[in-house]
């Protein structure tokens, strides 16, 4: 295995790998931290609770958690070898277009609902604790898991639309164990993070993924055929633009900017950018924002 990496980072150019690695291990650690919050409330709580037998069931549903996200990304992303060139466009664009609204729906959700996150999870943990270790374990891995699903479809994409093999995934699982590393120094009061603009500015990021992840999509289905326009061109830069140099790799890299897209694309990532972003901003400016994930971090002090 290492090996064949070695060799596919050499085919591939170290600046296009690393590109790859980081825009995956960004979306690794903000989702592996948001699950790490979740994580820390269940432990907090439990321990809190004078129930340190239910740590080991908490963690066996997180440890679930992740081999749901590791095996729905390796069996989507690399089952689709096995088919069609063109069978495998229209398994990306679908793949593609669920990502991004299942990640549309989460943020959003994170942005409004997150205050109350806490609160539901010791609800929660209350009765799986009365209940016994197999109900502690469901708690525990649906979630986590909700999360891992989240991010696994989001990697489907975002790996689909840079064609990095398992280069992506890599990284994707180095930004986690960076989240890890952070959520224990956060539990042990080592250091202090601004959640508020943390998952602010990540939750922008996220926006910007997704929507080149849609425009991704649209072209895939266009190439399928069940999307008009493949050839109506918006705009052609490839003279001078190089996709080759660095900056050409980073906005293919995380950003899945393309120098000919399709008017249809084009439509598709402003219209996800003005809608979704605003619709991030606003939900923002509501009264709860400013506490949203402060709640859920001060349990474990």
């Amino acid at each position: 295995m290492t090996l064949l990496l070695a060799e596919e980072f050499i085919a591939e150019g170290a600046p296009s790998v690393v590109t790859q690695m980081v825009g995956s291990g960004l979306l690794g650690v903000r989702e592996g931290l948001e699950a790490g919050i979740v994580v820390m409330v269940l432990i907090a709580f439990a321990v809190k609770s004078d129930r340190r037998d239910a740590l080991k069931w908490i963690w066996l549903g997180v440890a679930a958690a992740l081999a749901l996200l590791v095996g729905t990304f390796l069996i989507i992303q690399f089952g689709s070898s096995t088919i069609s060139s063109l069978a495998a466009e229209l398994l990306a664009g679908i793949a593609s277009f669920v990502a991004v609204a299942i990640v549309t729906f989460m943020v959003l959700w994170m942005r409004k609902a997150a205050m109350q996150m806490s609160g539901h999870l010791k609800e929660g943990l209350t009765g799986a604790l009365a209940v016994g270790g197999a109900a502690v374990f469901a708690l525990s891995f649906f979630a986590v898991g909700r999360e891992g699903f989240e991010t696994a479809l989001l990697m489907v994409g975002y790996a689909e639309s840079v064609s990095g093999g398992a280069w992506p995934l890599l990284g994707l699982l180095l930004g986690i164990l960076v989240a890890v590393l952070l959520t224990w120094l956060l539990y042990k009061g080592a250091i202090a993070i601004n959640f508020q603009k943390f998952f602010t500015y990540t939750g922008y990021f996220l926006i910007v993924v997704a929507a080149g992840i849609l425009a991704y999509g649209v072209r895939a289905l266009q190439v399928y055929g069940w999307l008009p326009g493949l050839h109506n061109t918006a705009f052609d830069i490839s003279s001078w633009y190089d996709q080759s140099a660095w900056y050409g790799v980073i906005g293919q890299g995380i950003f899945n900017f393309r120098p000919e897209p399709t008017v249809l694309q084009v439509i598709a990532w402003v219209g996800y950018l003005v809608i979704v972003g605003g619709l991030f901003y606003m939900r923002g400016k509501t009264p709860t924002a400013p506490k949203a994930v402060d709640v859920a971090v001060k349990e474990p002090a």
